[in-house]
């Protein structure tokens, strides 16, 4: 199985009716049928947004160090996927499909041990089909970037 860098954007709304951006990656259901990602792991970042909801320039840049070093210490061995991305309403989400929740935490601990403290939140449960990744997926048709989403 071979991990690829695809991806699409969509944009949604949260139940504030605040815009949200959504992230999703593409040509990973080899993984997601393999039936070796029974559990989901998310991380909420919330932060206080400008008047759309959005992070600051400066504050998007932190995040996406965040992002890389999470990148780098879940997918270098597949222990988890970065799978979903969700930006706006004063949060960011990033959505992993993971082997074990029990060594992500080990590994988030390490990716993260040279940031200062950052005020995010996990959040685990068992997600054997992967429902969320298939949800999210169902809004790459809607992402309207020109691009032909067609195998």
């Amino acid at each position: 199985m071979k991990l690829t860098d695809k991806w699409f954007s969509s944009l949604s709304a949260d139940e504030n009716d605040n815009l949200v951006i959504v992230t999703g990656r593409d040509d990973i259901m080899e993984f997601v049928e393999s039936g070796k990602f029974k559990e989901r792991a998310e991380i909420y970042w919330k932060y206080e947004g400008d008047v759309k909801g959005m992070p600051s320039e400066k504050l998007s840049e932190q995040m996406e160090e965040v992002e890389v070093a999470l990148r780098k210490a879940m997918e270098k061995d597949k222990l988890a996927i970065l799978t979903g991305i969700y930006t706006g309403g004063n949060q960011k989400t990033w959505v992993f499909i993971c082997r074990t929740v029990k060594v992500f935490g080990e590994r988030l601990n390490e990716a993260l041990a040279s940031f200062d403290v950052l005020p995010i939140e996990i959040y685990t449960e068992k997600d054997p089909e992967c429902e969320e990744y298939l949800d999210m997926l169902e809004m790459r048709g809607w992402a309207g970037d020109g691009e032909d989403d067609d195998e």
